[in-house]
């Protein structure tokens, strides 16, 4: 019989039974020096004087002694005589390992630490918990809370008629939401409260006062709000910003005001698209707030939310063409040969073309006929902060709608002044 031939099994049956390693090999037929390398892998660590002196046997294969309560064989060491038989024989024991360790119960496994021998066997292990609950538990207990709960949202039923021939348009110009004011300093008072309030009415009143149309647009035009971060400051210049609240408070405000608004546009168009691009103030906010309305109205089949990342909006509808940015990076008066080189094809089936720009809000509006294209800049609803108010810049707050025809091009307009920025009864 070779070694290759020869089981784990058979070799420490035979070294139990002929009591050596030379009588084991010689039964076997097998050199005594594969049977005494095969010993020595099973057997582990090894121990001897001389040539067949002795051999270790941790796992027990070779026979042991009694092993005490409590404890574990960790090896037996064999000395042989000159005959190979077993003249001594010696058991090692180490204290046996405790019961399986268990986390106890509101605490949470923070780390595990181990220590290894130079073999790589793990030795010892420090397990390390902290307070808490299992996240599993928590998901569970929540699933029992609104386990039945029914959502109190009720869907907004579309209007009786709209004209399918319409599109109405609301741009949500420069709302800066958080932009603070104090009327001693600038001659009107400006805070979120009033922000929500004093917008949020003008949009309804705006709204209902459009024809009912087949679509509805709300196009946010950048710098929805007034600082994109809890520092205050613009992202790009730094200039200190005045903001009445911190950045949550006033992102909750603004997320409240811009599904206020569609939920208005829903009561009165039979189909309503949201877009809201990006400004110079609310870059990443202005990406929240797309995504926020977009999870908000995922089942309402009558709203379409566009993600589109980038600064410009375009929509063919019949005849008419509509673009828009916001005017931090392509100004205005370029706009209508963006539109020419970068939509041609609605360029060339569109007979009604329409520009619409913002952030120039507190300088000079710009309104204008660039060959085919009317071009518009929006005012915005908001009051002047100190900053523009010392620069003595003038300009009017109002918001409106503009509706348009698919044959006929724009038709009609509905505009709501901002006559004042105190709430309601506070005027």
């Amino acid at each position: 019989m070779t070694a290759a031939r020869a089981t784990d099994d058979q070799i420490l049956s035979a070294v139990r039974d002929a009591g050596s390693v030379r009588a084991a090999a010689k039964a076997l037929g097998m050199a005594r020096s594969s049977v005494w390398e095969r010993v020595k892998r099973l057997s582990g660590t090894v121990q001897s004087n001389d040539t067949e002196r002795a051999f270790s046997a941790y796992r027990g294969e070779l026979g042991t002694k009694s092993v005490l309560p409590g404890f574990e064989l960790k090896r037996t060491t064999a000395v042989l005589d000159r005959h190979g038989d077993v003249a001594r024989e010696y058991v090692t024991q180490f204290k046996a390992p405790g019961r399986l360790a268990e986390i106890p119960a509101g605490r949470l496994l923070k780390g595990v630490s181990i220590l290894k021998d130079s073999s790589g066997r793990v030795t010892q292990e420090w397990v390390k918990t902290r307070e808490g609950r299992d996240p599993q538990d928590v998901i569970e207990a929540i699933k029992a809370a609104f386990e039945g709960y029914e959502g109190r949202h009720e869907p907004i039923p579309a209007p009786a008629a709209a004209g399918a021939d319409l599109l109405t348009l609301l741009p949500l110009a420069d709302w800066h939401i958080g932009a603070h004011s104090l009327g001693r300093e600038t001659g009107t008072d400006w805070d979120l409260k009033i922000a929500e309030e004093v917008i949020g009415r003008a949009v309804e009143n705006v709204v209902e006062r459009s024809p009912a149309s087949g679509l509805g647009v709300v196009l946010g035009g950048g710098d929805l709000m007034h600082a994109d971060n809890q520092d205050n400051r613009t992202a790009r210049s730094g200039n200190q910003l005045d903001v009445d609240g911190r950045y949550p408070k006033v992102f909750d405000v603004a997320s409240r005001l811009t599904v206020r608004t569609v939920d208005a546009m829903l009561r009165r168009h039979d189909r309503v698209v949201v877009r809201i691009l990006k400004g110079n103030h609310d870059e990443h906010c202005a990406v929240a707030i797309a995504h926020f309305l977009y999870a908000l109205y995922r089942n309402e089949p009558r709203v379409a939310v566009d993600l589109d990342p980038s600064l410009f909006w375009y929509a063919r509808f019949g005849r008419v063409m509509l673009a828009a940015t916001h005017g931090y990076e392509t100004k205005l008066q370029d706009l209508p040969g963006v539109m020419a080189a970068r939509r041609a094809e609605d360029w060339g089936l569109t007979r009604f073309r329409y520009a619409h720009g913002f952030h120039i809000h507190h300088k000079r509006l710009l309104g204008f006929e660039a060959g085919a294209v009317v071009a518009e800049s929006h005012q915005v609803p908001v009051a002047q902060d100190a900053w523009h108010y010392g620069a003595g810049l003038l300009s009017g707050r109002s918001i409106q709608t503009i509706t348009y025809h698919r044959a006929y091009g724009e038709v009609s307009r509905a505009r709501e002044a901002i006559l004042d920025a105190q709430p309601e009864g506070n005027a």
